[in-house]
């Protein structure tokens, strides 16, 4: 496997908004280890042209989307300052040019310092910053979303855009909480006015913080990539289903349970 060459296809394909075979497709013996080396070349990539990682972002999180796409394990995946934007509600997003994208309701983490392995809930909760609702765009180079694990990591984790909305700092006494709060939160995603889906926070693997734990756990076993570090932001997977999107649709969504408003954008 040249993991190099991987991940100039990868990048070619999603710079393009075009799609391509799975890997897994004509090499069965590709694995979730050898897609987690593309990650890295592709970071490799991106930075060499200007780009900057600010954070990462888990997939498959939520256990009740496993049966549909036929992944049942987490990935992630790096975002960076060109595939991110903080938004307002009913701000225009541009998501059209992405491959087959579609909108994952989600829970980010900003954070205050490093995580390292062997931090238990209560201390990796007390090294958050700031939370924040965004919507994750997610997009498929793979046609129909038909791939197995090893090509979704090496698809970016299958980021496209990151829209956060706006950030809420921390108290030490909100601290306590957090893990419980976000683990309980209930959310309801419409389109067009009309409800679509709704979930809850324990949906990605217990509670947002729980999913994060998983993720420090799996860099701490990854020799190639880096460890989170203070100012990272993590989005921590799709509380509800993900939903195809066609221009001109206005997506929402309210939150109840946790200090956090609900969110809309209109596609472009």
């Amino acid at each position: 496997m040249d993991a190099a060459a991987i991940a100039k296809t990868v990048l070619k394909a999603v710079d393009g908004g075009s799609q391509i075979e799975p890997f897994t497709k004509g090499n069965a013996a590709f694995s979730e280890t050898d897609a987690y080396a593309v990650t890295a070349e592709l970071r490799v990539l991106r930075v060499a042209r200007g780009e900057k990682p600010i954070g990462r972002k888990i997939g498959f999180t939520n256990r009740t989307i496993w049966e549909e796409y036929g992944v049942f394990q987490p990935i992630w995946g790096d975002v960076y300052d060109t595939t991110v934007r903080d938004v307002s509600p009913g701000d225009h997003v541009a998501v059209s040019q992405l491959p087959e994208p579609r909108i994952e309701p989600e829970i980010v983490l900003g954070l205050a310092r490093d995580l390292t392995p062997g931090m238990d809930i209560n201390a990796i909760a007390g090294s958050i910053g700031w939370i924040a609702h965004g919507f994750e765009f997610v997009q498929s180079i793979f046609p129909g979303w038909k791939f197995k694990v090893a090509d979704c990591v090496a698809d970016g984790g299958l980021h496209g855009r990151l829209f956060v909305g706006p950030r809420r700092n921390l108290s030490d006494r909100e601290l306590d909480t957090l893990a419980a709060d976000l683990s309980g939160l209930t959310i309801r995603l419409s389109r067009d006015g009309t409800l679509i889906d709704k979930g809850v926070g324990a949906n990605v693997l217990d509670g947002p913080i729980h999913a994060l734990a998983h993720l420090v756990t799996v860099l701490g076993q990854d020799s190639l990539n880096p460890p989170l570090r203070e100012g990272e932001m993590v989005t921590t997977g799709t509380l509800t289903r993900a939903f195809p999107v066609l221009p001109r649709e206005k997506w929402s969504t309210e939150i109840a349970g946790v200090d956090l408003p609900g969110l809309s954008v209109q596609i472009d």
